[in-house]
């Protein structure tokens, strides 16, 4: 319907979630996780840092991907998609965002869903809490909807 060459979107997806796997979890850094939601501009520049590594990784997987495969990408749509995906990705890692939605969603149509935010020791580790799952859910829900951003306006 858009002209959308049917190979771009999963090759892109691919690309996207490989990317964000590799820059979420081994990129970045032990100083970025534990202070990206920190209040502030000390938390504010924590996660900027955080997201532009990611996003750079990302565009790189996506250019290989390209590339390698000779999709036919417009480079604006996957500038597009990119930027949607960093800007999502900076809203949810400052955290109390993300939260402050489970909360409203938990009051509102979702029920339980603040509680499920706050499930597990976050002292120990992010990983295994209700809060992770959430944040990584709302990253692949994101990287999906950038893979079809990135399928649109095929050169």
């Amino acid at each position: 319907m858009f002209g959308a060459d049917p190979l771009v979107f999963p090759a892109v997806f691919a690309a996207l979630y490989a990317a964000h796997e590799v820059g979420d979890h081994w990129l970045q850094t032990h100083g970025q996780a534990c202070g990206k939601g920190a209040p502030g501009w000390s938390g504010r520049l924590l996660c900027a840092r955080h997201v532009v590594t990611l996003t750079a990784v990302k565009a790189a997987a996506v250019t290989v991907v390209a590339v390698v495969l000779a999709l036919p990408i417009n480079p604006y749509a996957a500038a597009t998609a990119l930027a949607v995906d960093a800007i999502s990705h900076y809203w949810a890692d400052r955290r109390a965002t993300l939260l402050a939605l489970a909360d409203w969603l938990g009051r509102t149509v979702l029920p339980g869903k603040g509680e499920f935010a706050r499930l597990g020791d976050g002292a120990a580790a992010p990983t295994g809490t209700g809060a992770y799952a959430l944040d990584q859910s709302w990253h692949v829900g994101w990287l999906f909807a950038a893979a079809l951003l990135a399928s649109l306006g095929v050169a």
